[in-house]
């Protein structure tokens, strides 16, 4: 277990508040606990720490040695549980004034965390260790213990949009969550909820074949009514829908390739190929895509092959829909149950990750 640390330390919040630059453009004013206006010896990380994914013993001293070189004040560890993915840690996390909040952890440990830090100008790191990482993936993040822990002391601040789904679920209660990569309804949802968790750990995303095999075969699609940005509702059957704010999946897949966490967009497929060579053409394009996307000179290539009529993709700031038979859900990796309709937006720039 992580013993929660507290040392008495002179970190406390600067006099004015430091521009950080987006890595697309642009600057954003977070309005608090810049680096820059603080002497070294002032500067302090808080880590929230999920105790089952990662050596703690290797984590501690990755750690004590960046702290030393840079002569920051004591970290502060805090531990989710079952209990508290992150919410509650988060929010004490911020009452220590931090100048990083370093998140060691998988999707699910972030998105909690960020919940809470979200438009707080609060900069987190990513010491990814889950089972996905996706996040950690698409901004370029993974990386040993010691280079994650590394960057998170040294890197600098760049902001990205943070996804909202606002959903309704069958009993017509409302709760409203946050992502940072992905929320799927159909297949990809099915996935998260029907996953063997025991086996996801032991063999990670390679876990998901067998209800990704059940769903193709059985070729199970569901009617929705749809609406992009204010464009007119629309109807059709899908097998899945996907909404992203980064595009790659585990293994190079690309599927969303015009996804940037950072360009106040959301990125919408929708897949509904029928029977198996339809979606074996599906799996082709994208790992084909993946692949050539890469170098420019397959992307364009990529540019002028044919649409897939069994592949839709649109781009809007929002996304609403509704559904003749409830859904299920996944928001970054993690079943949200069923739904009746969803409702998702973003919050540009919201959030400031450390970056090399």
């Amino acid at each position: 277990m992580i013993t929660t640390t507290s040392v008495p330390c002179q970190a406390s919040r600067p006099a004015r508040a430091a521009q950080v630059e987006s890595p697309r453009g642009g600057v954003r004013v977070p309005g608090q606990n810049s680096e820059e206006d603080l002497p070294s010896e002032k500067r302090r990380a808080v880590l929230v720490v999920n105790p089952l994914k990662v050596d703690v013993a290797r984590l501690r001293s990755a750690v004590a040695v960046e702290e030393q070189a840079g002569r920051w004040c004591p970290s502060v560890w805090l531990e989710t549980s079952a209990d508290d993915p992150g919410h509650d840690v988060a929010r004490a996390a911020l009452k220590h004034a931090p100048t990083v909040v370093i998140v060691v952890g998988g999707d699910g440990t972030l998105r909690s965390v960020t919940e809470v830090l979200h438009s707080s100008g609060t900069p987190i790191a990513v010491v990814p260790t889950g089972t996905g990482n996706l996040l950690a993936r698409n901004l370029g993040l993974m990386g040993s213990i010691e280079t994650s822990v590394h960057a998170a002391f040294t890197g600098s601040a760049h902001a990205i949009d943070v996804g909202v789904a606002r959903l309704t679920h069958p009993d017509g209660r409302v709760s409203t969550h946050m992502f940072l990569v992905m929320t799927g309804v159909g297949l990809d949802a099915r996935m998260a909820n029907d996953t063997n968790s025991s086996l996801k750990k032991r063999i990670g995303w390679l876990a998901y074949t067998e209800p990704i095999s059940r769903s193709v075969l059985g070729n199970e699609q569901f009617e929705m009514h749809y609406q992009v940005g204010s464009a007119a509702e629309r109807t059709v059957l899908a097998h899945t829908v996907i909404v992203g704010n980064c595009g790659t999946l585990p293994a190079g897949i690309l599927l969303l390739p015009d996804a940037e966490p950072d360009d106040g967009l959301l990125d919408v497929i929708l897949l509904r190929p029928k029977g198996f060579w339809q979606w074996l053409r599906v799996a082709a394009r994208l790992g084909i895509g993946g692949m050539l996307h890469r170098t420019e000179g397959g992307r364009v290539v990529l540019r002028a092959a044919p649409d897939l009529r069994a592949m839709q993709y649109v781009r809007d700031r929002t996304f609403t829909a509704r559904f003749d038979d409830a859904q299920h859900i996944q928001l970054d990796g993690d079943s949200f149950g069923l739904v009746s309709a969803v409702s998702i937006s973003l919050l540009p720039g919201a959030l400031l990750v450390r970056r090399p």
